[in-house]
């Protein structure tokens, strides 16, 4: 029987091992100490809890008990998700062995209980025993920080696992995980044998860190390897590395060999392909592969066609497959489906749209994500729409998430661009606990900067500095625009020196610029040139602000000096050559003037005509 039961087992016939034991024993077959570990591995692959705990309660009573069964019977409960059961057969181990320990601390750390996992090594394993690979595997899998996980490592060194596949698998998730790339290529070299659950562990990190590049250069290495031929988790993580670095022709080579392997007919390799393409730009393919898919769509293929086409701007396509969806059988429109097309046509600036699906959505029981929502206030500001606006405030109000951080940042920020500062200023005020990220800052900042509205602006940071909350690169950006647009020089430099030299922020060229600008519009072109001489990287637009006040304060030679950092930059621009034309016609400078108009002429440029236009609401 124990050999009939074992192949069952291994074989993945799970059901009919089960049978098989339940018909000896009914026919008074007695099942040996062999037979138990197959049977409970076949309870725990199919989670049936009632079986599992049947056959405890048999072992108890024919007094099969060992240390043996107490490890598969461990085993069983923590893959059944049932950890009190396991922990309490645990504890009545006076001197577990470096089997069962290891089953507890991989079962506590598959559970999400990282600290009881690592606490039980602790205290057994550390002192006494004598560890091996799938120990450190274990134990590796619940550190929750790189420092404890490079504790492990040494151990695995101490002890020569540091090689084994199984135990450098680990350790190389648990590094990329902490985003340690370096030491997770390290240890990826290290393995003499790599196998695809190795090469699979290790692109998959990659692709979750966003190192592209490194990941297709991996897969082209294992492809070298001609013992190994990737499978469907390989083809996943290829296929997400393409479409988040927009490698679209390596992803088609990607296709080639699923189709050679024949894994196109997996549903989450199929999935994988519409969102690559997608992703690409490639919406007619992803397309193609979405309809050669057939029945093996599940709900998430449909969700990605769908987020798929609203990414390529394809929102009447969007529609029709959501429309398609509530006819096809077995499926229908999860919050995921809702939330894409109403951040689909949001995001579209589509607002009467994603107002119409939103209200459909509520309509129909489904509650939105925070990403759905915000994507609405941002519509909502970028057409100034404040009518939705405030329906999307009184339902986040409704529905008690107001101390959100995130959306409350997002309402501030709608009703800064729709013109209502005093209730962007209300919602600011309901956080009596001001939050620390400096983005809830920045918007009342920057909003109130934009409303020619300063000393509030300025008023804000004060807060800000006061509560200890530490200004980023944002909050400068946004200062020193409100400084701009007020013109206060002095006030600008002031808190330029405080975030650099006081927090320690590195400014950018971005900022510079802001404070070219800043020196140019209040008249200190000299200081203005200065600083520009010193500044890498000035843009167009700068450069554009300064010739503008050289206008204004009719400064001709550092005009000539902007018209030709901006001619270099576009050539064909005729605006410099307008705006110099103006210097020297404001300076009685006649003769430059014909100069300027003759060599517009030469170059074929003309002075764009001004044009208006107007909103009708």
């Amino acid at each position: 029987m124990r050999h009939q039961i074992a192949k069952l087992v291994k074989d993945g016939l799970y059901k009919e091992a089960i049978a098989l034991f339940t018909h000896n024993h009914s026919s008074s077959i007695p099942p040996t100490n062999f037979t138990f570990p197959y049977i409970l591995k076949a309870c725990a692959e199919l989670k049936a809890s009632s079986h599992g705990r049947m056959l405890h309660a048999h072992l108890l009573k024919s007094g099969y008990t060992n240390k043996h069964t107490t490890t598969d019977l461990t085993n069983m409960y923590m893959k059944l998700g049932l950890v009190d059961s396991a922990s309490k057969l645990f504890d009545e181990i006076s001197d577990p062995s470096v089997s069962i320990l290891n089953v507890v601390i991989s079962g506590f750390s598959q559970s999400g209980l990282f600290e009881e996992g690592f606490r039980v090594f602790e205290l057994f394993c550390v002192p006494n025993l004598r560890l091996d690979s799938v120990t450190v595997a274990s134990v590796v899998s619940a550190c929750r920080n790189v420092v404890i996980g490079m504790l492990v490592h040494c151990l695995g060194v101490k002890i020569g696992v540091e090689r084994d596949d199984y135990a450098a698998t680990s350790l190389m998730k648990m590094y990329l995980n902490c985003g340690e790339l370096d030491s997770a290529a390290m240890l990826f070299g290290l393995i003499d044998n790599k196998n695809v659950v190795c090469f699979n562990a290790y692109l998959s990190g990659l692709a979750q860190n966003g190192v592209v590049e490194t990941v297709l250069c991996s897969f082209i290495e294992m492809r070298k390897m001609l013992y190994l031929n990737p499978d469907v988790v390989t083809m996943i993580s290829v296929l997400s590395a393409c479409g988040n670095g927009n490698c679209v022709r390596f992803g088609r080579q990607v296709h080639g060999l699923i189709v050679k392997f024949e894994l196109e007919g997996d549903t989450n390799v199929g999935t994988g392909l519409v969102d690559m393409y997608s992703k690409c730009g490639s919406w007619q393919c992803a397309y193609s592969v979405f309809r050669e898919m057939g029945s093996s769509r599940n709900l998430i293929t449909w969700n990605s066609m769908i987020a798929g086409m609203m990414l390529n701007d394809q929102s009447e396509n969007a529609t029709d497959l959501f429309v398609e969806l509530d006819g096809e059988v077995g499926l229908e429109a999860d919050s995921a489906t809702w939330n894409s097309m109403i951040s689909g046509f949001s995001q579209l600036g589509k607002a009467d749209e994603a107002f119409l699906f939103f209200r459909k959505m509520l309509s129909c029981g489904e509650i939105p994500s925070v990403r759905c929502v915000t994507s609405l206030l941002a519509a909502c500001s970028s057409l100034s729409a404040e009518n939705y606006g405030k329906q999307i405030h009184t339902y986040v109000a409704r529905m008690k998430i107001t101390d959100d951080e995130f959306l409350a940042t997002a309402i501030i920020d709608m009703y800064m661009k729709c013109g209502l500062p005093s209730w962007a200023c209300n919602v600011f005020n309901q956080f009596h606990i001001k939050p620390n990220d400096p983005a809830f800052w920045n918007a009342m900042i920057s909003g109130y900067g934009k409303h020619g509205m300063s000393e509030s602006a300025f008023d804000i940071f004060s807060q800000m500095v006061e509560q200890k909350v530490k200004p980023n690169l944002v909050t400068l950006s946004c200062l020193l625009s409100v400084c701009s647009h007020s013109g206060q020089v002095d006030k600008g430099f002031e808190i330029f020196r405080l975030v650099t030299v006081g927090y320690g922020l590195n400014p950018t060229p971005k900022h510079m610029n802001i404070l070219i600008g800043l020196l140019g519009r209040s008249g200190r072109l000299d200081e203005a040139f200065e600083l520009l001489q010193a500044t890498d990287g000035t843009s167009a637009t700068v450069l554009a602000s300064l010739l503008g006040a050289s206008e204004q304060y009719s400064d001709s030679k550092l005009g000539e000096e902007m018209v030709r950092r901006l001619l270099e930059l576009d050539p064909e621009n005729p605006i410099p050559f307008v705006v110099l034309s103006n210097i020297y016609a404001g300076q009685e400078k006649w003769k430059d003037v014909e100069k300027i108009r003759k060599l517009m002429d030469k170059k074929g440029l003309k002075k764009i005509p001004g044009f208006s236009s107007i909103g009708v609401a």
